[in-house]
């Protein structure tokens, strides 16, 4: 089959795979409603600088409404960036749209349909979220790369007037986490707050569990993102993370705060099989959500 035939198969595959998924999204979100504030799920194309797929999950109603922009993590594995889901925090995401926001979580570059490798054609996925060798990571960049993509959403929602003016939160997992860390060094006017749960980067190199990339340097890095960062925020960790263990995240926050940055540290107790990925489970909403509330409560 000749390659550009081939290609544009898989794009239109891609495409029906999403609107099919929009589909379902949004009937599941009616069929099965609870007594509280109506929700909608679809998947949107967002038409900005890069190109990007979002989930996106809004209180039924014309809005606008204020907006929280969902960062995911990442994976450096180009097969696993190629299964990813496309939103790996669902039950999360629809908890903070009853509260009444639209909620956004773009698809990272290179993630899912997006992360097709075909080295025989000089084809290659855009991904460019990597931190380099632990001898000289660059914590800095890597966040502020998928931090872009946040400006861009917010630009783009509010161009569209499809949410209100200053009232954005942020909330990120993992590296996500860590890209929300770079943005609230940027203290955006129209960031209110910014969540984050299991922030950092270079955790479990070699797969292996509470082996770190550089912490050190990591922890330089975040004290130097607080020199400048003025914007509320709310640290979420776990026991039981094998990413970034207590240890390590106790002495991110150290850094930040004592360089000027505002942030609220909380420590859960264990969770599963590994508390890194508390934001992914329905069961654990339960267990951050009223940390959540009341920080949302103080800076809505």
């Amino acid at each position: 089959m000749p390659h550009r035939l081939l290609m544009r198969q898989r794009l239109l595959i891609f495409i029906a795979v999403h609107a099919m998924i929009a589909v379902v999204l949004t009937f599941v979100a009616f069929a099965d409603e609870p007594a509280n504030r109506p929700i909608r799920e679809e998947v949107w194309a967002l038409p900005m600088t890069l190109p990007t797929i979002a989930y996106v999950v809004r209180p039924v109603g014309d809005g606008p409404f204020p907006l929280v922009i969902m960062n995911h993590g990442v994976s450096l594995n180009q097969r696993e960036r190629s299964f990813f889901p496309l939103v790996e925090f669902r039950d999360a995401a629809m908890w903070f749209a009853r509260r009444g926001y639209m909620v956004v979580a773009p698809s990272g570059s290179g993630y899912g349909a997006a992360a097709l490798d075909d080295p025989e054609h000089g084809i290659y996925s855009v991904f460019y979220s990597k931190i380099g060798g632990c001898d000289n990571p660059n914590f800095r960049d890597a966040g502020f790369a998928v931090a872009l993509i946040d400006k861009w959403i917010i630009d783009y929602m509010t161009e569209q007037k499809l949410i209100v003016p200053d009232k954005t939160i942020v909330v990120g997992q993992s590296a996500g986490g860590w890209a929300a860390l770079a943005l609230s060094s940027q203290n955006l006017p129209a960031v209110r707050a910014i969540i984050t749960f299991a922030a950092g980067r270079g955790g479990r190199v070699g797969g292996k569990a509470n082996n770190n990339c550089a912490p050190d340097k990591l922890v330089a890095a975040t004290g130097e993102l607080g020199r400048t960062a003025r914007t509320p925020m709310l640290w979420i960790y776990v026991e039981n993370d094998t990413f970034f263990g207590p240890a390590l995240s106790n002495r991110m926050h150290q850094a930040y705060t004592a360089a000027g940055g505002s942030a609220e540290y909380h420590l859960l107790p264990p969770f599963g099989s590994d508390g890194h990925f508390l934001i992914d489970s329905p069961e654990a909403i339960p267990l951050w959500a009223p940390l959540v509330a009341a920080f949302l409560d103080n800076h809505e």
